[in-house]
């Protein structure tokens, strides 16, 4: 095995990046309000390479990026989504989940997936091109791998949602994608509009999320 290159940062430093992370991940929220304004392509590219440098189990990289700016295809997956968004929103989803979801202010109508300059679609590996391919731990795989990209494309000045219309069979249909690929995560990518507004959330304090021991 090759030797690992390490370089050690002062403890000043580490404390420098760690506090600059953070305070650029504060401002991180999610949009559902994009311009249309074209984005540099090779800056998502980038953000994408970033992701796919994640951890996974067995070093499988069980994960297939699909960047869509195809106008035609955004509309289909668009079309498709808010049909599976009009059957959640009008009797699938429990009457708690609407409640809990109605401070974010989402319904049924998906305009940004239109809007939105590009959309990246994550798929999650099942096996490898044959049965006989195991991949481990795909979906905590493909959740480290997503984190990656949302924090690349924030830390890079692009805006995002992590949207997840349930069934999402259909972007495999749309994008032509094989059986083993199940879609993982739908991003909208871009600007955030001129007139864009986000719900007021309060976040979970450190004493709520972590536990020492």
């Amino acid at each position: 095995m090759p030797k690992l290159e390490f370089t050690r940062a002062s403890e000043a430093a580490m404390r420098a990046s760690a506090s600059a992370f953070l305070e650029r991940m504060r401002s991180r929220r999610s949009v559902r309000s994009f311009s249309s304004e074209p984005i540099p392509l090779d800056v998502v590219r980038t953000a994408i390479h970033a992701a796919a440098l994640a951890p996974s189990g067995a070093n499988k990289q069980p994960w297939t990026f699909v960047l869509v700016t195809d106008a035609g295809v955004k509309r289909k997956i668009r079309e498709a989504a808010e049909e599976e968004e009009r059957a959640f929103y009008g009797g699938r989803a429990p009457e708690r989940w609407l409640r809990d979801l109605e401070p974010l202010g989402t319904n049924a109508d998906k305009p940004f997936l239109e809007a939105a300059p590009c959309l990246i679609v994550i798929f999650a590996q099942r096996h490898g091109a044959t049965d006989e391919e195991r991949h481990y731990y795909v979906q905590e795989s493909v959740g480290i791998a997503a984190g990656f990209l949302i924090a690349a494309l924030h830390h890079a000045g692009l805006a995002t949602l992590t949207h997840t219309p349930s069934p999402m069979a259909f972007l495999g249909e749309i994008l032509g994608r094989p059986k083993h690929e199940r879609a993982y995560l739908l991003l909208p990518v871009g600007y955030p509009s001129p007139d864009c507004e986000v719900p007021g959330l309060t976040r979970k304090g450190p004493g709520e999320v972590l536990v020492e021991v």
